[in-house]
């Protein structure tokens, strides 16, 4: 069987291909972190160490999505005077509310109630976009070499089997796999270590959980899609530093999920609302939920009279420590949400991204110092395990599970497991099934009737898709592949109802039937957002998400 890098070889002859001593897939906090590490490590040890970031969006920041609250803790270890350095972190938390909703009315909980996981003193609300910019600069006033726009598309390995780098896709290549008159070879990066940190669900992190077995003796990996827009409200409205959860309405007491509303400067506020991809009712629709949610009594006033400005999706990488994954392999390593290191609990995951990256960064500079090549960093493993880090997953292992089991028991055991055992209990809980094993047959469900946008605080899914600067090729190769094209009619829509058409945010699946009244899949690919949920919802796990030529969101300030 030919590997497509023989096929490329065969076609267009060699690529060219770089050297370096590392090389990071993903320019995100997890990424950018671990890059700067090591240029400081070598600066420090008198060490030369090359770096490439390989970066997909159009610029740095430009696909990166969170609520976002900030712990500082990471960010200080990195550059403990990041204040001076300018670090855009600008709002502490002032508030912290919890509320439960139902339909009309909303409960606050008692700050004395709160679990420790939702009080945010001395943290900080952020663009996490404007965050991975300013990281950016940091990395390339050290030396490290950034190349946005272009995707890894394939990983390389050695005859041995180890990771030998990665390569890029080729640019300028129409729908049918041929050349145009853009036609750009991709190039080869090689590296003694490669580090993946793609975010969650990454592609080529996918491929080498299954290469090298990595998720053997853990948990399936759980996620949830988390659905933002950024909106300038009314000054009067307006909070400096405001934080606001909830749990309950619109969704039922079975399904995950719940909402965050931050103030941040300038009377911004970022909204979202977050559902686990765990959901069993085919007719739900995550965009719809959250559409729906902006409408309650209690957070409809904070939007009156403002104004929408982006919007965006992305999933989110929840299962915590017992679906970790190994983290190494031979020549490389998983970071960040590439390898899951989100606290569901505390819905915070910047921070854990950046220690991994740093961890991970830490190992490979002192295998190089030892003039190791491709081996298993299993120093980045132990130190991990070492670190407040893995405490702090520890501690919140039980969240997800307990909330897997319904808002109010769930709701109770967190409270009793974070207040009165401190995380601390001897018992781990673990999750059973993968997200796509959990849709109930279409004829088990009631369909969930949503309410017709008002274009004024709810929206439909098309004009939220405009905002967010989504923009691909129409004639380049779709990215949203199908094992099997005849699965989406034979299965999906007819055992459930066509899912795909509602749990994707932007509107890229959709049944159409044509003058005879026959049914067909169409995928929109150029309305891709990137957020995977497709790649991880899919019942039958037909649809696989690959990296495409260019393109996707291109968010401000998200």
């Amino acid at each position: 069987m030919q590997t497509q890098n023989q096929n490329t070889v065969e076609q267009y002859g060699p690529r060219e291909a770089m050297e370096y001593d590392v090389v990071v897939v993903g320019g995100g906090p997890a990424g950018l972190s671990a890059a700067i590490r090591l240029k400081q490590l070598a600066a420090e040890k008198g060490n030369e160490v090359s770096v490439c970031v390989l970066e997909k969006g159009g610029e740095l920041g430009a696909h990166i999505l969170s609520g976002a609250i900030m712990d500082p803790i990471a960010m200080a270890e990195l550059f403990p005077d990041w204040k001076e350095r300018g670090a855009p972190l600008n709002i502490p938390v002032s508030e912290d509310r919890f509320l439960f909703l139902t339909e009309k009315k909303a409960l606050k909980t008692p700050n004395w109630l709160l679990p420790g996981c939702f009080q945010n003193h001395g943290n900080y609300v952020i663009s996490l976009g404007n965050v991975v910019r300013w990281l950016g600069q940091q990395a390339k006033n050290l030396g490290v070499e950034i190349f946005p726009g272009f995707p890894a598309a394939e990983i390389l390995y050695h005859e041995d089997g180890a990771v030998k780098g990665v390569a890029t896709g080729n640019m300028g290549v129409d729908r049918n796999g041929n050349p145009t008159g853009a036609f750009q070879l991709g190039m080869e990066l090689h590296a003694k270590y490669t580090l993946f940190a793609e975010g969650s669900r990454g592609h080529l992190g996918k491929q080498l959980m299954a290469k090298f077995d990595l998720n053997a003796g853990r948990d399936p990996q759980t996620y949830g899609i988390g659905i933002k827009e950024l909106w300038e409200i009314d000054p009067k409205m307006h909070q400096p530093g405001l934080v606001i959860h909830t749990a309950g309405w619109p969704l039922d007491n079975a399904t995950y999920g719940g909402s965050f509303l931050y103030h941040l400067e300038d009377n911004q506020v970022a909204v979202g609302y977050v559902v686990g991809l765990a959901y069993a009712n085919p007719y739900l629709s995550p965009y719809e939920e959250f559409q729906r949610y902006k409408t309650h009594p209690a957070i409809r006033p904070f939007f009156e009279g403002g104004k929408r400005l982006s919007y965006g999706a992305r999933a989110i990488t929840a299962g915590g420590l017992q679906s970790l994954p190994k983290l190494v392999f031979p020549g490389g390593a998983l970071i960040g949400c590439d390898a899951g290191f989100l606290n569901a609990s505390r819905i915070k995951g910047s921070h854990a991204a950046m220690k991994s990256g740093m961890l991970a960064a830490e190992a490979a500079f002192e295998a190089l110092r030892s003039q190791k090549q491709h081996t298993e960093l299993t120093a980045y493993s132990r130190a991990f395990e070492m670190s407040w880090l893995y405490q702090e997953l520890y501690k919140a292992r039980n969240f997800k599970p307990w909330m897997s089991k319904g808002l109010y028991l769930g709701a109770l055991m967190v409270g009793i497991d974070q207040t009165l055992f401190r995380g601390k209990a001897q018992w781990t809980l673990h999750h059973r099934h993968a997200d796509h094993e959990t849709l109930n047959p279409a004829s088990e469900c009631h369909p969930i009737e949503y309410p017709k946008p008002d274009g004024k605080l709810t929206f439909d899914c098309l004009s939220s898709v405009f905002i967010s600067n989504t923009n691909h090729a129409e004639d380049q190769p779709v990215h949203l592949t199908l094992k099997d094209p005849s699965v989406p009619l034979n299965l999906n829509l007819m055992k459930y109802a066509g899912p795909e058409s509602r749990f994707c945010p932007a509107g890229v699946y959709e049944f159409v039937k044509s003058d005879i009244g026959e049914a067909r899949l169409q995928i929109n690919a150029q309305n891709c957002q990137h957020c995977k949920t497709c790649d991880i919802k899919d019942p039958t796990q037909n649809i696989v998400w690959v990296t495409p030529e260019g393109g996707g969101p291109n968010y401000p300030n998200m």
